[in-house]
């Protein structure tokens, strides 16, 4: 275990010297663990313990703020550790984890980690439907949930100890008990390199998320190239706008920095404040900021001002940014805005890194130690344009163990020697990869991946919906909104408060974020073959979008839901 420890710090100081001088990252190797090992007693806590260095500092949009050192955040983790332990939770035990940016989720995560249990971060947006699907398909064995959303659970009947955060409630057991238990750490490692760690679910182009299992390295070290990308060096203050339950959560809130050894901070707030943001920004002396274009897009309609001091590294994550925002950015702070690519099943793959030349419209290029390859789908050999993939004969220690119970899929994305990603993309000679697409029809929307195919299974069971077609309609702050192109059953008009009503089920039926927000009434274009064309729906969407006329036929959710309210 030391030896594993220690190849892991090496390793870990080897990136870093990487991002402070660009040429030393040429050569990077992945360290070889093998054995037993545990990222939460291996690495966290060996250079947490006893230290007095800031670990998380969160700050609520009333002002009142709390600091946790790294010290306190291992007795923490380690009460939290022992008394699930005293509860039954063991190794392989899988916990899901639904809450906000709170110090719970940190200490959670770190305890379920010691204990050898699988962690599996769920995000408060879910619905009940949602949430019993992971419970059946995940084998969840406990939940942790906030008092605000334990309601959800009330009609799923499954078999699961239930723990509660911020209150009391008959069927379960308060969290606030763990603050009492008599610590059993130091904890030692109860797994190997082998052993899963995290479970994510993901939407992909089926009507269920796909369940990603990643072991005890693949993110916890795979995690350096995020590290790089990003950075963040040792005593940085790192702050991510990013919602627990999600990957990239996990990326820039937990693993990145902390691998580091910098603060995770966090800002809490209900609704965007752009002068807010950019006060945090300045107050708190933040050294690297990571955003999804989203918040990008409505931070420069503040005043940004003179660059705020302490201010090193910008980074944009989640879909491509429009180069206006990336000037105006330029122009006010003499900073630019890194871009990067990666998903739930990897780490960072390709990313614009620091010290390098950033090329308008580029991803970067691959990350050390990466094995990016694109391929041709024609032909399935390398190419310049073609499918993002990895090679697995080079063993890119970065990517998943694989989606959980779909051999299917696995066998799917596995083929052909390669880790296929969906996503294609072109590669100039200088080795610098731009994004041009899916292989599918999934898109982005407020940072949020949103398949079509989940959104029309909920429409078409509303009795009014013979048939969906779901695309994106080009937006200037969210990238796009999902706008469904529906045919009408007999019987039903193609009414505003037809409209409403299917607005209204939607939205009762799906998780916020994959709210529809704008319908119409159409006649579906259809192959001979009887599938819909969705090319010819997008290429009307985009044609409105560049005339700047609005479609007069179509029905959107903020006038018809809240004109009916």
């Amino acid at each position: 275990m030391t030896d594993n420890i220690s190849r892991y710090r090496q390793a870990r100081d080897r990136m870093i010297a990487y991002v402070a001088d660009d040429a030393a990252g040429d050569g990077f190797s992945w360290p070889e663990l093998t054995g037993s090992f545990n990222w939460a007693t291996d690495w966290f806590d060996t250079f947490a313990r006893g230290n007095d260095g800031t670990a998380l500092w969160i700050v609520e949009e009333d002002g009142t703020e709390q600091k946790v050192s790294f010290g306190e955040m291992v007795l923490r983790s380690d009460q939290v550790a022992t008394w699930l332990s005293s509860l039954g939770v063991t190794k392989g035990h899988r916990v899901i984890l639904m809450l906000g940016n709170q110090v719970e989720l940190w200490e959670s995560m770190l305890g379920i980690a010691k204990l050898g249990a699988v962690i599996m971060p769920t995000t408060g947006a879910l619905g009940e439907d949602d949430l019993r699907d992971r419970i059946d398909r995940g084998r969840a064995d406990v939940v942790i949930a906030n008092l605000s959303d334990t309601h959800k659970f009330d009609r799923i009947d499954a078999r699961i100890r239930r723990i509660v955060v911020g209150g009391d409630r008959d069927g379960w057991v308060s969290y606030a008990q763990a603050s009492a238990a008599a610590v059993a750490g130091p904890f030692e490692s109860p797994t190997t390199v082998d052993d899963t760690m995290l479970i994510y679910f993901t939407s992909g182009t089926t009507s269920r998320p796909k369940l990603v299992e990643h072991s005890q390295i693949s993110y916890a070290v795979g995690h350096f190239t995020t590290m790089a990308w990003i950075g963040v060096r040792p005593g940085d203050v790192h702050l991510a706008i990013s919602a627990p339950g999600w990957a990239k959560h996990a990326w820039s809130c937990y693993f990145a920095p902390w691998i580091a050894e910098a603060t995770i901070f966090v800002y809490n707030y209900r609704r965007f404040d752009g002068a807010g943001l950019l006060r945090q920004l300045r107050d708190k002396a933040i050294n690297t900021f990571c955003a999804p274009p989203t918040v990008w897009r409505m931070l420069i309609q503040a005043d940004l001002g003179a660059r705020p001091e302490g201010l090193r590294e910008l980074l944009g994550a989640g879909e491509p940014l429009n180069p206006d925002v990336i000037r105006k950015v330029e122009d006010a702070w003499g900073l630019t805005i890194r871009d990067g690519f990666g998903q739930t099943e990897t780490t960072l793959l390709v990313g614009n890194r620091p010290h390098r030349p950033v090329k308008a419209g580029s991803m970067g290029q691959p990350m050390p130690g990466v094995p990016v390859v694109l391929v041709d789908p024609v032909t399935g050999r390398p190419a310049t344009e073609g499918e993002i993939c990895l090679d697995l004969a080079r063993s890119p220690l970065n990517l998943m163990t694989g989606y959980v119970g779909d051999p299917s899929r696995n066998e799917e994305v596995m083929a052909d020697g390669y880790y296929h990603t969906g996503d294609v993309a072109q590669q100039d000679s200088d080795g610098y990869i731009t994004y041009i697409g899916r292989t599918d029809d999934v898109f982005k929307s407020s940072d949020y991946k949103v398949s079509p195919f989940e959104l029309e299974s909920v429409l078409i069971e509303h009795p009014a919906v013979v048939e969906a077609a779901v695309v994106p309609q080009p937006d200037e702050t969210r990238l796009a909104l999902p706008k469904a192109y529906v045919s009408l059953a007999s019987g039903w008009e193609p009414t505003a408060d037809t409209a409403r009503q299917i607005f209204e089920y939607a939205a009762a039926h799906l998780p916020a974020y994959l709210k529809v927000r704008r319908i119409e009434f159409y006649e579906l274009p259809k192959t001979t073959s009887g599938k819909i064309r969705r090319v010819e729906l997008q290429q009307r969407e985009m044609a409105a979008h560049r005339s700047g006329e609005a479609l007069d036929s179509e029905f959107r959710y903020e006038d018809a839901v809240t004109t009916s309210a």
